[in-house]
Parts: structure tokens; sequence; C-alpha cells
């Protein structure tokens, strides 16, 4: 284990093999008192969302940040959007190539139309509070999973050097992604919602376009209008419009 201070008064803890940096995060809330990014070289467990198993070649990127929020948990969750813009900075500063990445409800990057990386939020709570929030991200720096039986319209996944032809290191991702989640973050909370909600509207995938949101038990095809204050999924369907707070997006 390693440990080393990034800008902006966050701290790291690079570690060699773990479960999941997600389990991590949950193990050492006791003992890490400010902002704390945690990398792994190696996750046997990785997860996506809801309980998915994210599969990670070995040099692509595995991290969580470690947050101790003061919003209420409504708020709080709000942070994957902050995670998805600081994504795609990331990308941008790395590749050059602005046009090639995109935004996907509600918690994924799109690169050339395929998934290059994916955020996973997770509260610990405290009453009406989240005490720590632990924000999971993965990316496919060098290489992309095999995954069979992709649902109809899924995304499949891309790496970041497949598509591009750019290597980065995990290591040098942090340094690029570090600085560009802390101006995010500094943004929202300064001045809220409202600034992060433009700056992803702009750099979302199918906006305008008919998409289709299901969950477990439902399903909704519409046009995708907007994402609302709340941070929800707006669709103007057959029935009228609809906001939703959590599904997956197929295109």
């Amino acid at each position: 284990m390693s440990t080393n201070p990034l800008p902006g008064g966050y701290a790291h803890m690079h570690l060699g093999r773990v479960d999941s940096t997600q389990a991590e995060a949950a193990r050492r809330v006791a003992e890490l008192p400010g902002p704390t990014w945690i990398t792994a070289d190696e996750q046997t467990a990785g997860r996506g969302r809801r309980g998915r198993v994210w599969l990670s070649p070995t040099d692509n990127f595995t991290a969580t940040l470690l947050l101790q929020p003061k919003e209420a948990p409504e708020e709080v969750a709000l942070r994957s959007f902050v995670a998805s813009l600081a994504l795609f900075d990331a990308f941008v500063e790395a590749t050059g190539r602005p046009q090639s990445f995109a935004l996907k409800w509600p918690n994924d990057v799109l690169l050339n139309g395929g998934k290059v990386a994916g955020i996973l939020l997770e509260g610990v709570g405290h009453g009406n509070q989240v005490g720590h929030l632990a924000i999971g991200i993965g990316v496919n720096l060098i290489g992309a999973p095999e995954v069979r039986d992709l649902e109809e319209g899924a995304v499949a996944p891309v790496s970041l050097a497949s598509e591009t032809g750019v290597t980065v290191v995990p290591g040098e991702f942090l340094q690029l992604l570090a600085p560009a989640y802390a101006r995010y973050e500094a943004q929202f909370t300064t001045y809220g919602f409202a600034p992060i909600r433009e700056a992803w509207l702009a750099r979302a995938a199918k906006l305008g376009e008919v998409i289709t949101a299901r969950t477990a038990t439902q399903e909704w095809v519409g046009t995708f209008e907007t994402i609302d204050t709340s941070g929800n999924l707006v669709l103007r369907t057959a029935e009228g419009q609809k906001a939703i707070a959590a599904a997956d997006v197929f295109f």
C-alpha cells in the first residue's frame, strides 16, 4: 500500500490486489477523514450497478473516491453527474477528441458509441444524512471485457486504446481525473446542481432522440427531452411526459 497527495486537498491510497475498491472504501471509512482516492492494480470482485459484475482487465483504471458529503441524500446522489463530467474532461485531455465522447444517463461514458467507463455510487447513511459516499469508477483504458449475451440495445464495452490508439496508464489517468473532479466538485458545492446539469446536457448521448428506459418491471419508450433538477430522466412518451428516477437506458 502506498499513499500520496493529489492537488486540491485530495489524498490518494494505492493498493495492489483487492476484492473491490468500493469494499476497501467501506472498510476504511473510519481512518480516512478527508476526500481520498483509492486505486488498485487488480480487482477480484468488482461490482457495477444493480449488483452486476464489473470485469476489469489488468492495466485498466479501477478506483473509488471516498467523500464525506454534507448535503441531503437526494443531493448527494447528483454526484454521479459530477463524476461523469470529470471523466469526460479527463478523456478529452488525454485524447484531444471531445467529439468522440458522450455521457449516457445515468452514469456511463461512451466512446464512439461504446461504453468506456462506468460509475457506481454507494452511500453509508446516518439518520437523514449520508455520512460517507463511495464513488466507484471503472475505465477501460487498455482492454474491454468480453461480454456475451448483451441485452438488445445494450451498449457494448470498448477501450480507450482500441478506439483512439491512445495509451494511458492508470496512474497517468488519475492525474487527469482527480483535478477535473475537484473542479466540478467545487462548482457543485458552491453553486448547486444547475451548472452541472447544464454542462451534462451539453454532452448527453441521444438527447432529442427516441430511447428506451427499462427497469425489472417496467419499460418506457420516448424522446429523451432532458434531465430535471433532481437528475431524473425526462421522456416524452405516447402517454405524455415521464420523469424516471432509476432505469437502464437502451438505444
